[in-house]
């Protein structure tokens, strides 16, 4: 009878199919439709954005185009094999919207090509790629109780994180999202625009030399974007000395976290667990590049680190999630003090264009010593999702600041060639690797097809709309940033400012032998 009922429960078990047996199933039951009358039409899932695989119902099976390489040591992504069905999405993204894959001769030197921009992951239609995972690590610092574990979170996931909870696109929840953070047991909560403001303190400042010096290397390239840097560090490294030496917010946010901040908490710096909460997987890279050893070095121990871990935005859905919090019925919370206020400057780095308006505003001011007139601080030349944007300022006593906006790298590609032909005069270049900048970043919530430009418009008008009703536009009206310079930095690139908040970069010609275009 047991033997029985045993070969009765295996019947009602589902066979586990192969890939192949899936793939074959999947291409026979299409054709069967097809046969039968079931046509989709041309455009099985919208029109235009939409790559071919998602928009050729009458060309099925589904063509397998394979996938891009994945270093096993990659920081930023994983693939699990068993997942990937060889859709070519991550082909797709990382070729013709990236410029990487398909761009380097084989074979490969040191490391299979990536700049760790996640786009793959983003793109990926079964999650077989996704971010290198730093959920325990935050865990364990969370439940040690000799630490104090403080998390900053970029301008970017504020207006995405609601998605994981079936909210609509670009929901604002930057109040539900701080109450969350406490919940889950992080003992400060503070804000990366803070650290956007003192980038654009410090880069504004850099641009300012460079233009009025009549000597110094020009166009000047924003330094914000860790997968931008190393697509520059790969392709371009002849253009490293117009890259801002200004460190990305989050990595101005870990040097001031454990100097400044301790000092004004009186807390041991050797017992502060740095996280941050990004829209870029990116960052997990960029958090272990060697050159972002600053707390280390002012302290003269190696064992200390500027960031401990980064989370995407999907990680912390993950972590909310799985603790029972219900994201969207929490009350609105503040940021802490210190290292919490923020501009409307600092929070529009998380869209194109931002950082470049963000960096106008200021330099007006450092230029003249006067504020941008009220109705000119929407420079709405550089906004949008248009992949390569324009803008002139004329600044009294300096004339036309000429600027460039692109994001997505493929666009930054073609800008850098314009630079190295001589074809272009601007002065400042800001470059965002993936398209329309942080808020469509490979850490964001995953959509059932690629993203497209209407999810990241609802993304954009919502910080736009927060900016436009802020008390302060202007990051050199921070009262937080003004403390710091006055009992701790001095002013905007002193000796200290640039021990902490500046940094170099490689050449990594050595690693990659890039095709040759015609």
């Amino acid at each position: 009878m047991k033997k029985q009922t045993e070969k009765q429960q295996k019947k009602r078990e589902p066979k586990k199919l192969s890939r192949r047996q899936f793939l074959g199933a999947v291409a026979a039951t299409t054709a069967i439709a097809g046969l039968a009358g079931c046509d989709m039409g041309e455009n099985t899932g919208g029109s235009g954005w939409l790559p071919k695989q998602y928009r050729s119902a009458a060309n099925w099976p589904i063509q397998l185009k394979g996938r891009v390489p994945v270093d096993p040591e990659n920081p930023s992504i994983v693939r699990r094999d068993d997942a990937c069905i060889l859709c070519g999405q991550c082909i797709e993204v990382c070729q013709n919207v990236q410029n990487i894959h398909g761009y380097y001769e084989l074979p490969v030197k040191n490391e299979f090509m990536c700049v760790n921009c996640g786009q793959c992951a983003l793109w990926c239609p079964t999650a077989s790629i996704y971010e290198r995972s730093h959920i325990d690590r935050v865990r364990e610092a969370i439940l040690n109780p000799d630490m104090t574990v403080i998390v900053q979170t970029a301008p970017a996931t504020r207006v995405s994180i609601g998605e994981e909870f079936g909210l609509d696109m670009g929901t604002w929840m930057e109040g539900q999202q701080v109450a969350a953070l406490r919940r889950l047991g992080f003992d400060v909560v503070l804000d990366t625009n803070f650290a956007a403001d003192l980038t654009i303190m410090e880069e504004g400042t850099e641009l300012v030399k460079r233009v009025t010096s009549g000597s110094a290397v020009l166009p000047q390239f924003t330094s914000c974007c860790p997968g931008w840097v190393k697509f520059l560090e790969f392709f371009y490294p002849e253009l490293i000395p117009n890259l801002s030496t200004a460190k990305s917010p989050m990595q101005m946010f870990g040097s001031m976290l454990k100097t400044y901040y301790a000092k004004k908490q009186n807390i041991d710096p050797k017992k502060i667990y740095s996280v941050a909460v990004m829209p870029c997987i990116s960052k997990k890279m960029e958090a272990s590049r060697p050159e972002f050893k600053t707390v280390a070095e002012y302290y003269n121990d190696d064992s200390m680190k500027d960031i401990d871990a980064v989370l995407s935005v999907r990680e912390f859905a993950i972590m909310l999630k799985e603790a029972g919090i219900d994201l969207p019925s929490l009350p609105e919370e503040d940021y802490d003090s210190i290292m919490g206020e923020a501009s409307g400057a600092g929070l529009i780095f998380g869209s194109t264009g931002g950082v470049m308006e963000a960096a106008l505003r200021s330099a007006y001011y450092l230029m003249t010593g006067t504020n941008l007139p009220e109705d000119k601080l929407d420079i709405k030349a550089v906004r949008g999702l248009q992949g390569i944007k324009e803008a002139t300022v004329n600044v009294p006593g300096v004339g036309d600041v000429k600027v460039a906006v692109c994001a997505g790298l493929s666009n930054a590609r073609a800008l850098c060639e314009m630079v190295k032909a001589g074809k272009v005069d601007y002065h400042f270049i800001e470059v965002m690797a993936c398209p329309g900048g942080c808020i469509s970043g490979g850490g964001q919530p995953r959509t059932t097809v690629p993203p497209s430009d209407d999810m990241r418009q609802k993304r954009l008008e919502s910080i736009y709309a927060k900016d436009a009703i802020y008390k302060l536009r202007m990051s050199h009206q921070n009262p937080e940033i003004l403390q710091a310079y006055k009992e701790f930095l001095g002013e905007p690139g002193s000796h200290l400012a640039e021990d902490l908040l500046h940094t170099y970069y490689i050449s990594r010609a050595e690693d990659v032998t890039p095709k040759k275009f015609n």
